[in-house]
């Protein structure tokens, strides 16, 4: 790969990174703590008191750990790129 092409490389990764870490931390504040959680935001206090989990929390899951392996694979791409350059 010639040098161009690599430093295109890098600076799409560079910005996927940072637009996954972003979205990395709306989706961890968004997880149910102590508190409510994103059910509760939207009105499914009930069903939360009682020990089940919505819809939207599961999707939540699904969606939060989907950007944390692009995440990861955007941190293991970098280094590569860093180590054989």
């Amino acid at each position: 790969m010639s040098r161009v092409a690599l430093d295109y490389v890098r600076w799409f990764l560079n910005g996927l990174l940072i637009l996954t870490s972003g979205f990395l931390v709306l989706l961890i504040l968004m997880h149910k703590g102590r508190g409510g959680g994103m059910s509760d935001m939207f009105g499914g206090g009930l069903s939360s008191s009682l020990g089940g989990s919505s819809v939207a929390e599961r999707n939540l899951n699904r969606i939060t750990v989907a950007v944390a392996v692009v995440w990861s694979a955007v941190i293991v791409g970098i280094g590569v790129l860093i180590r054989f350059s």
